[in-house]
């Protein structure tokens, strides 16, 4: 990730200072999660290891409820930590090194940036697997110190990029002046979806302006307000995550004057869907954090048991429109479409 989702608190918050390393080791049960996915069981005297980005998120709270469901129905044990916040980068690869300590049997990742983790990694029992999640490790900086990353599951960014172009050619005029706003300058999550929604013009209407906002809803409500005020004027924005989709719709709407301009976000955050319901979004593309904790856990309990794991194992996202943000809502924080979790169904052959 992806810093990827309702993302203000991720441009709003000073980095924190560091502070001691704290885990939790926590013996899960049935109890701890609804069972709806995986009934496979892991062995009782293996952990499995799992570091996420800040769980003051919205994004990585919900990433992180999918990993505890996937424990608790699996009944695994899992050392689990999450950064200070997003630039926690040290604090994140010293927690790393303290769960590495620990010899677990397997390890879930998912990094602040593409290298912060790859120096603890390079410490974990040589032929431990390791899942990395969302946010993807640098593969040359990993190679270079031995480290071997053993699947990866995340979002095809790309793909995502191309449903929001779909979203936006349904809702424009055909060759109508449409805005894109970024994330980070440079940041592979955001440039991939640029990419992909960029490629799906297809001649359907013209990009002619591709800002950044740093996934921030205040600095993306004052770059929309610049592009709304453009001659000749947009039709369409599209936002890489949706709190620079609310961000953006805030200032259609102070705007006024009538105009409609269509706005797509994309992660599909309970915002974002109620957006949606009530007309200030066009449209969402979804992705789902929680199936990605899911897919970590179980990925990680096959590869213990031995199953072959596919290297790269993609996250669904779905597109969320007024006609079904309705299921979308009633089935939170899960896809809206079924989808097929072929790690689960690998895991329990």
């Amino acid at each position: 990730m992806v810093p990827n989702d309702s993302r203000r608190s991720l441009t709003t918050r000073r980095p924190r200072p560091a502070v001691p390393v704290a885990w939790l080791l926590l013996l899960c049960a049935a109890g701890c999660a609804d069972g709806r996915h995986g009934a496979g069981r892991a062995a009782p005297d293996r952990t499995l290891a799992v570091v996420i980005k800040g769980v003051e998120n919205p994004f990585f709270a919900t990433m992180r409820d999918g990993v505890m469901n996937a424990v608790g129905a699996n009944k695994a044990r899992l050392a689990f930590s999450a950064a200070g916040g997003l630039y926690d980068t040290a604090g994140q690869a010293s927690a790393l090194e303290s769960l590495g300590a620990g010899r677990a049997g397997c390890y879930v990742v998912n990094p602040i940036n593409r290298t912060n983790l790859v120096e603890p990694l390079s410490h974990v029992a040589k032929g431990t697997p390791i899942v990395n999640i969302d946010s993807p490790v640098d593969q040359e900086a990993a190679k270079a110190l031995g480290v071997r990353i053993t699947a990866y599951v995340g979002t095809d960014n790309l793909a995502a990029g191309r449903l929001a172009a779909d979203a936006i050619a349904r809702s424009v005029d055909h060759g109508a002046k449409v805005a894109v706003i970024g994330g980070y300058p440079g940041d592979a999550s955001s440039d991939a979806r640029i990419r992909g929604f960029t490629d799906g013009t297809q001649g359907r209407f013209d990009v002619v302006q591709v800002t950044a906002a740093d996934y921030d809803r205040g600095r993306a409500r004052l770059a929309a307000e610049e592009i709304l005020r453009a001659r000749p004027p947009v039709q369409g924005v599209f936002a890489v995550n949706d709190e620079m989709a609310l961000g953006t719709a805030d200032a259609v709407a102070a705007a006024g004057g009538g105009r409609t301009v269509a706005v797509i976000g994309m992660d599909g955050t309970s915002e974002a869907l109620e957006a949606v319901k009530r007309g200030g979004l066009s449209a969402t593309v979804a992705q789902y954090p929680y199936t990605i904790g899911q897919l970590g856990v179980e990925a990680c309990l096959a590869t213990i048991r031995g199953k072959p794991v596919p290297a790269n194992i993609v996250a669904p996202v779905q597109l969320v429109t007024p006609e079904n943000v309705a299921r979308a809502q009633a089935s939170f924080p899960r896809p809206v479409e079924p989808f097929d979790d072929l790690v689960a169904q690998l895991l329990n052959r």
